[in-house]
């Protein structure tokens, strides 16, 4: 019984040691991936906008968000490159629209009759 609390104790501290280390890990290859950007690279920022690298500088990356239109980002920002399989995600004119038109009730209930 005297052994519970120590033994508690060092399990607390070894899931928070590896939950930090994976934090860690995890903030070193985002910081990598920003390091690495290049022009061209399609992106998604941390506020979930999609474009594309088109100029980079020191701390900032300038994104192509639609045809001739640029902004200025930190590079902190970016949150991920996307892969191929993202890229190829349905244009929103592609949907088909969907009948919003709503259905009307034509039956009668037995009292309205």
């Amino acid at each position: 019984m005297e052994l519970v609390l120590p033994l508690l104790l060092v399990m607390m501290l070894g899931f928070m040691f590896f939950s930090f280390r994976k934090q860690k890990k995890q903030m070193n290859e985002t910081l990598q991936m920003q390091e690495n950007l290049g022009v061209g690279t399609k992106v998604m920022t941390s506020t979930g906008l999609y474009g594309t690298v088109v100029g980079l500088g020191e701390d900032t990356v300038e994104l192509e968000i639609a045809p001739g239109i640029t902004t200025t980002w930190v590079r902190r920002a970016v949150a991920k490159v996307l892969t191929p399989e993202e890229l190829n995600a349905p244009d929103i004119e592609s949907i088909p629209e969907a009948d919003t038109t709503p259905e009307v009730e034509t039956e009668k209930r037995p009292e309205d009759r």
